[in-house]
């Protein structure tokens, strides 16, 4: 574990001892793809390459790492950003290595930002003769590293892979339609459900109307209120809330309507969190 941030090459030197000699997989967890990653490890264990990087075309490039390629999809040069782009194909930010990454991590120096960055290893493994293959990806990219990027990661996610099912309870007065899944030990007392919805284990949901495209997380309580499109971490509250739309609520956060004459906005908010009202 990396006990401060400074850069991604680092955290694989953090964890060498742990991955030893054996090929590995770097995902970055703020990217999303649209298929598996199975195909592209089996090829690259089969392979004789170095390294396999994950490519997406995009439509702007000077905003995103760039891989150069050859006619055989082996990588040529990488370029951060570049004003002047000769390719389109951006790093999607899930990386294939073999044991030589480590050797090149050990050649680097920190970067103008303090860091080790990977692909400046990428780039000695390539200024040193090694392979460095590509595989385009045809499925959708998305980056969540913000929240508007996640809440379309999340609309994305539950319109194509949503299944309905039911593991929790569900009273004689609610009303479900569309694909909702319902976690064991949570309850949905009273309340209307609009599919595409996921629901974690043990949450609450009382009188209330949670719309398309949102995800409830474990622990969470939803009592008379109205949601769309909304993800909600962990042990969230929402309560006596007329409408919340297009919102990410943080783990223990909570948002609730002051229901006294003293008309006040109180709120409970996460770190890096944006109040809009």
């Amino acid at each position: 574990m990396q006990e401060e941030p400074l850069g991604l090459a680092h955290a694989v030197k953090v964890a060498r001892p742990f991955l030893g000699r054996d090929p590995f997989v770097m995902y970055l967890g703020d990217n999303l793809i649209g298929s598996a990653i199975s195909t592209f490890c089996r090829d690259f264990v089969a392979g004789e390459v170095d390294a396999t990087l994950l490519l997406k075309r995009v439509g702007n490039p000077s905003a995103f790492g760039i891989a150069e390629i050859d006619g055989q999809g082996r990588i040529t040069k990488l370029v951060e950003k570049p004003k002047e782009p000769k390719s389109n194909l951006a790093l999607v930010g899930i990386y294939l290595f073999s044991e030589k990454i480590h050797d090149a991590i050990d050649q680097l120096k920190p970067s103008w930002r303090g860091e080790l960055e990977i692909t400046d290893a990428i780039q000695v493994l390539l200024d040193h003769g090694g392979l460095v293959s590509s595989h385009e990806i045809a499925s959708w990219w998305l980056d969540t590293g913000k929240k508007d990027d996640l809440l379309t990661a999340n609309t994305v996610v539950l319109d194509e892979w949503l299944k309905h099912q039911l593991d929790g309870e569900v009273d004689s007065l609610s009303e479900l339609t569309g694909r909702v899944r319902l976690g064991q030990g949570s309850r949905v007392i009273n309340s209307k459900l609009r599919g595409p919805v996921v629901i974690g284990e043990n949450v609450r949901i009382e009188s209330s109307f949670i719309g398309p495209f949102t995800s409830i997380g474990d622990g969470c309580r939803i009592l008379g209120s109205v949601l769309e499109h909304c993800v909600l971490l962990e042990q969230a509250c929402v309560e006596g809330v007329d409408r919340l739309e297009d919102s990410l609520l943080g783990k223990g956060s909570a948002v609730r309507k002051n229901q006294g004459s003293h008309q006040a906005y109180r709120l409970m908010i996460g770190d890096d969190s944006e109040v809009l009202l």
